[in-house]
């Protein structure tokens, strides 16, 4: 019950945060700012984190931390995408002269990936790939057999898409040398010992056979 309710408040929380800040003129100065100290502000998060993992490593400790952790994660990412966002949209600094109708087509195909990631934990991990129902079975299937994480390769893919069809080169830059090393600290140094404590010698045994981030085809 104190889950479940700890749940709602981080729904409505990120929500209220997200909209408000949708609803705010910012100058491209400020959209930056945010864009960057939103993304950096995860560095402390994961290591946070992964001292409440390490310090009482048990299984329920490591739920409760999970949504605490994810939360706060969709926050201060979620916030940092809304800038950037608006950032490209409205700056001129740094566009690229690139075909739009490309970036939207790996923005579909990327979003396409997203959505058979999570319905591929619904049905094999019996989860999804947030605090609010976590997976109870360690993945190992369909496209987790080729990487232990499609879901943030589809994403970072889909955000290279976003950025080129927003014809913005600071946004691009801002997803490679920002986003793509924070989400990478997050996965290594939080992640995979949050599934450690959950999953046990079943994850450790899957992570040693599967790539982290770049696929491969799996072997028989």
């Amino acid at each position: 019950m104190k889950r479940l309710l700890l749940n709602l408040f981080g729904l409505v929380l990120t929500w209220v945060i997200w909209l408000w800040l949708a609803g705010q003129e910012l100058t491209p100065p400020a959209s930056l700012a945010i864009a960057t100290g939103g993304t950096l502000a995860l560095f402390p998060l994961i290591f946070a984190g992964r001292w409440l993992l390490d310090h009482q490593p048990t299984v329920e400790r490591a739920e409760w931390v999970n949504s605490l952790v994810h939360y706060l994660l969709a926050i201060f990412f979620g916030s940092a995408i809304l800038a950037a966002v608006r950032f490209g949209q409205v700056s001129t600094a740094g566009q690229i002269l690139f075909p739009p109708w490309l970036g939207l087509g790996l923005m579909a195909l990327s979003g396409l990936v997203v959505l058979l990631v999570v319905f591929n934990l619904a049905v094999k991990g019996l989860g999804a790939p947030f605090a609010v129902a976590l997976t109870r079975v360690v993945v190992t299937d369909w496209l987790y057999a080729w990487t232990r994480n499609p879901m943030i390769l589809s994403a970072l893919a889909f955000l290279v898409g976003l950025g080129l069809w927003l014809q913005s080169g600071l946004f691009l830059v801002w997803v490679l040398v920002v986003v793509g090393p924070a989400i990478l600290v997050f996965i290594k140094v939080y992640e995979e010992r949050e599934l450690e404590i959950r999953f046990g010698p079943e994850y450790l045994d899957y992570k040693a056979k599967t790539p982290m981030i770049w696929p491969r085809k799996p072997s028989r």
